[in-house]
């Protein structure tokens, strides 16, 4: 029987390289699906049931650990990273392994090994291995994140403190930036300011969507069971996908 795995990575280059990359090291193994987001990946998980999951950790739709909290009981995960910081929270989430990126082929042969061992039935030392990555990890946590975001307002150019952003909101070609206010556009993308902002401070809560967490009012369900957060110093109503909702249960 082969074995089966998904590919979930947002960037279609590296995601078409990752698959060429198993095929060459692993012609067995059978990639049942590729997704270009963490939402199609949660479907497909449930759809296909592979055995192995390659799973992006910055995805739009759902993050790779939200991902892997539903697939760990199903799937033996792997993390594909460009920040070695997520190494620790991926083998605490129960990742087999984690791949820095680029990928090489020298690095995925020993990850693929790990799996083919675990998947005999040789379970490894996780509690070990974070230890160890703890201990080894050379690269600190980061003591600054970006201290404001500067944005282009009629003829003047602004710098806003991110402690006064309220929440970040985009379309397809722009990202606004709310504050009590004021608010302006910017062209970064909620994937850049994601690696950029505070985890701790700030949190997505759908793919279109980046709230700062001390500013949120309440969270309500709408009539049709959707959940929608209020700010303090805005009236809008930003919307929660389902695959956020996590983050707001017990409140």
């Amino acid at each position: 029987m082969k074995a089966t795995a998904l590919i979930a990575e947002d960037e279609a280059p590296q995601r078409q390289a990752l698959r060429r990359l198993l095929a060459s090291l692993w012609p067995e193994l059978e990639v049942v699906a590729e997704c270009g987001d963490g939402l199609a990946a949660l479907a497909a998980l449930e759809l296909h049931r592979p055995q192995i999951a390659f799973l992006d950790i910055r995805m739009p739709g759902a993050s790779g650990f939200v991902v892997a909290e539903r697939a760990c009981h199903m799937a033996h995960i792997v993390f594909t990273t460009a920040y070695e910081e997520h190494a620790v929270r991926a083998f605490e989430t129960g990742a087999l392994d984690y791949v820095l990126k680029p990928i090489t082929s020298e690095r995925l042969d020993k990850t693929l090994l790990r799996v083919r061992e675990r998947m005999r039935g040789a379970v490894p030392d996780i509690a070990a291995a974070i230890e160890g990555l703890r201990q080894s990890l050379i690269v600190p946590a980061r003591s600054a994140y970006i201290p404001w975001v500067t944005a282009t307002v009629g003829n003047l150019i602004k710098m806003f403190p991110v402690e006064e952003i309220l929440f970040f909101k985009s379309d397809e070609k722009c990202t606004r930036v709310v504050t009590r206010n004021e608010e302006a556009v910017i062209r970064t993308s909620l994937k850049e300011l994601l690696d950029a902002l505070d985890p701790n401070a700030f949190w997505q809560i759908h793919r279109s969507v980046i709230v700062q967490v001390r500013a949120i009012k309440h969270v309500r369900r709408t009539e049709l069971g959707a959940m929608q957060v209020t700010v303090e110093g805005s009236s809008e109503a930003l919307p929660v996908s389902q695959a956020f909702q996590y983050r707001f249960r017990g409140m």
